[in-house]
């Protein structure tokens, strides 16, 4: 089956979520993605979890790398070794796309800069996802998805008013900036298709989460009005909040826009009056009587289930969703029936469900074509299909240990 990104072949160095994440939706729409990591240094992902050091290959049954690293390739070469960065320069003449998330100054200090690449394959792609840029005073500073969110200005607006500020709870500027690296390449393969030429592309995670606080940036800089916190309510819509529903930790979102939405709700909680009540008739005054109302919510919400709750709501207009778990998730009837898991199977790790590609398009969609690889899983691959070397010269580089078909487990657990 033709997939939209066949005969696209990209180079992935990048560790952890963001930079794998969006390899990983390269690879789920055709691209040829290896994976290249060291065989004194491989993607940490690998040995995140709690799994028993113990079982044979552990190192490739984690779940983060497995999410992670699917649709990809994978061969072992140490950069930090001449003969491993002169391998990498002449993979990357064969190739199109090269993504690294390396601190700012590593693939300078390797002699593998845009420029070194881009004199052995002028239409490479060259990808850079640094943490907080390649330039200004704060380029160094080591990067992991916490603090990035902090510094884009995030979580200042989570959590409760009056309360410290709180963790999303998850680290959106990983899986936003990976997702926003598959438009930039599509935009850069796009440039050379008309250019015949590739180019260097800067994407900061950084910079790259300010734009979902956008508009509080805007805000402030048009208006001078710095917004609080404000938990799971907003700051002009009412109601807008989750109320707790029947059962252990089950809870209900509800999120009024219009009159007529909330016209929907009061007939839902058996109260159509509310609507013209003038406590509650205009979003002005419901949001000043929000205390009010979340109370009159919850009491109808807390003695059903949330997806009850959620179907008599949506049945009348009303936008709700109930909170879902992992198990609910995987379960959800609606998820299930639009075809969002796909059973997958890894000689390592056994048997599991994870989403399928997210994006379908009629005529090319994307689809798993593999597992996540083992560590060197595809050495000959690379070195033999593809740089053709001969076999002394393969011998020798993992004599040398420049490249290896398992890794160097003490120095990872």
């Amino acid at each position: 089956m033709a997939m939209p990104l066949d005969g696209i072949r990209v180079i992935d160095l990048t560790m952890v979520w963001a930079g794998p994440f969006g390899a990983r939706m390269l690879g789920d729409y055709g691209a040829e993605v290896i994976k290249i990591e060291s065989p004194r240094q491989w993607d940490m992902l690998r040995s995140l979890g709690l799994i028993p050091r113990e079982e044979h290959h552990w190192y490739n049954k984690s779940a983060y790398f497995n999410h992670n690293n699917r649709d990809k390739y994978a061969a072992a070469l140490d950069l930090a070794d001449a003969r491993g960065r002169e391998l990498m320069l002449r993979l990357c003449a064969v190739s199109d796309v090269i993504v690294e998330n390396f601190r700012s100054d590593v693939m300078d200090n390797l002699g593998l800069t845009y420029e070194a690449v881009r004199a052995v394959n002028p239409r490479i792609i060259y990808v850079s996802m640094p943490g907080h840029g390649k330039t200004g005073p704060e380029k160094d500073f080591v990067a992991y998805g916490s603090n990035v969110e902090q510094l884009a200005g995030l979580v200042s607006l989570s959590g409760y008013e009056g309360g410290e500020p709180m963790k999303t709870g998850f680290s959106y500027g990983d899986p936003m900036a990976g997702t926003a690296l598959v438009g930039a390449v599509a935009t850069a393969l796009r440039q050379r298709s008309l250019t015949g030429e590739g180019c260097y592309l800067e994407l900061a995670q950084r910079e790259n989460l300010t734009m979902f606080v956008g508009e509080y940036l805007v805000d402030y800089s048009m208006n001078r009005q710095e917004r609080p916190p404000i938990g799971n309510r907003h700051p002009f819509l009412a109601p807008h909040n989750r109320y707790p529903s029947a059962g252990d930790d089950r809870w209900l979102v509800v999120a009024c826009e219009t009159d007529a939405q909330f016209a929907g709700l009061a007939a839902a909680l058996g109260t159509p009056e509310l609507a013209a009540d003038a406590r509650f008739a205009t979003n002005v005054a419901r949001k000043a009587n929000e205390d009010e109302l979340d109370a009159i919510i919850t009491a109808w919400s807390s003695v059903r289930g949330h997806y009850e709750a959620m179907h008599l709501l949506q049945q009348r207009g009303v936008p709700a969703g109930a909170v879902l778990t992992a198990p609910e998730l995987l379960s959800d009837p609606h998820m299930r029936s639009r075809g969002a898991w796909v059973e997958h199977t890894h000689p390592d790790a056994g048997t599991w469900e994870m989403e399928a590609p997210p994006w379908k398009l009629s005529r090319t969609p994307g689809h798993i074509r593999m597992p996540a690889p083992g560590f060197g899983q595809h050495n000959s691959y690379v070195f033999r299909d593809l740089l053709k070397l001969p076999e002394a010269e393969i011998e020798a580089l993992y004599a040398a240990g420049v490249t290896a078909d398992d890794p160097d487990e003490t120095l990872h657990r």
